[in-house]
């Protein structure tokens, strides 16, 4: 029971930390990401649309659509003395920018509304402005990849902005290469004739797939609209992939259990054989025999998955207060602020993962009492008897 019951618990509390992982990283990247972008099919993202406020107002229509805004991609390089960073501007809209997007909440200097069309000013992520060298009111030198032919040759479009803003949410791919200007900037910089893109809000993200094939049926055919899952599905391929492994090699814990199980009736038939003997001689038949070992092994089973589901349970949901306090106790701290993003360990029981450990756990401990049972089922009570 307690083999059975500790590797539930263990596979129950790995994964819910492993839930709580992906969850707090996803929540962190859709604070800038949007939920869903409609952008040219072609893939260029510097294509302009049309018109986007029509294609908002069209897609407001949907009833899971909460918001939209304007945007424009582009990649460039940032140069501040020696020093040169590549990285991913956005052009946005401020206003309507603070409705699909976290970033204006994640300000820790400056504001997003400083983005004024005109005025070259750029909201840089935290670690890329340490990278560079700046802070609020430096100037940076931005280069685009496009450029002019000349008598003199290939002269690079460049661009002085002023940093008016800095942002930091937590996930280091975007705090250390996303740049924010005004969308008019952008296009500017960048020679485009306009809006490359809009980028939607919904109101629940979980269901931005089946809201964003819904939305491209309605779209004309040179735009396409992809949902955040799409956009980053290399990431979320490999964290699924990681769980389903972590979930088979921890499910290892519950099967050498099932086995310690199968071991255990083995050797209590071996030693019931003479009463085993003596039930078949007062008219026992084979089959109320092998019951009686598999009611056996399997209340062991069920005994100890739900222990092992109440403790894991238990400890998954509570997780946030036995590591502090186990930290405290051992004066060590897991997760150094200096070194990771997350100080605490984030906990996410999903009662799918529950359910699915629990069955996995009996399966095994009944698949286990098979093999005993039929073993004592096949016992002659005259060959048992004739050696006591």
């Amino acid at each position: 029971m307690a083999g059975i019951g500790l590797g539930v618990a263990a596979l129950i509390i790995v994964l819910s930390v492993m839930n709580g992982f992906q969850k707090e990283v996803r929540d962190r990247m859709l604070s800038v990401l949007p939920h869903i972008e409609i952008y040219p099919v072609s893939g260029d993202r510097g294509a302009a649309l049309a018109d986007w406020q029509e294609l908002v107002a069209q897609a407001r229509k949907h009833p899971e659509v909460v918001a939209g805004a304007p945007y424009v991609a582009a990649q460039a390089m940032l140069a501040r003395d020696q020093v040169l960073r590549g990285v991913q501007v956005r052009g946005v809209e401020p206003q309507p920018e603070r409705s699909v997007s976290e970033v204006a909440d994640h300000m820790v200097a400056g504001s997003l509304d400083a983005l004024a069309p005109g005025s070259y000013g750029v909201v840089l992520g935290r670690a890329l402005a340490q990278g560079l060298g700046v802070g609020m009111g430096d100037p940076v030198l931005m280069l685009a990849p496009q450029g002019s032919v000349t008598p003199a040759g290939f002269t690079p479009r460049m661009r002085q902005f002023t940093v008016v803003g800095i942002f930091e949410v937590g996930h280091y791919e975007y705090d250390s290469g996303l740049a924010f200007v005004n969308v008019d900037d952008a296009a500017r910089l960048f020679r485009d004739s306009g809006i490359g893109g809009v980028r939607l809000r919904i109101a629940d993200m979980q269901q931005a797939p089946r809201v964003a094939r819904e939305l491209a049926q309605g779209l004309p055919p040179n735009l396409i609209a992809a949902d955040w899952s799409r956009n980053n599905r290399t990431w979320f391929a490999a964290v699924q992939t990681e769980k389903r492994m972590m979930f088979l090699i921890l499910a290892l814990i519950i099967a050498v259990a099932a086995f310690n199980l199968l071991s255990s009736l083995v050797m209590a038939v071996n030693d019931k054989q003479a009463d085993i003997a003596i039930l078949r001689t007062l008219g026992a038949t084979p089959g109320e025999i092998a019951r009686i070992f598999v009611v056996q092994g399997a209340l062991i089973g069920v005994i100890g998955t739900l222990l092992g589901v109440a403790g894991g349970t238990l400890i998954a949901y509570n997780i946030d207060v036995i590591v502090p306090a186990i930290e405290h106790i051992l004066g060590i701290q897991f997760l150094p602020k200096d070194i990771y993003l997350i100080t605490e360990l984030p906990s996410d029981p999903r009662l799918p993962d529950i359910v699915t450990i629990g069955v996995t756990s009996l399966v095994l401990s009944f698949l286990a009492t098979l093999y005993p049972s039929w073993r004592a089922s096949r016992l002659q009570p005259a060959e048992v008897l004739r050696h006591d």
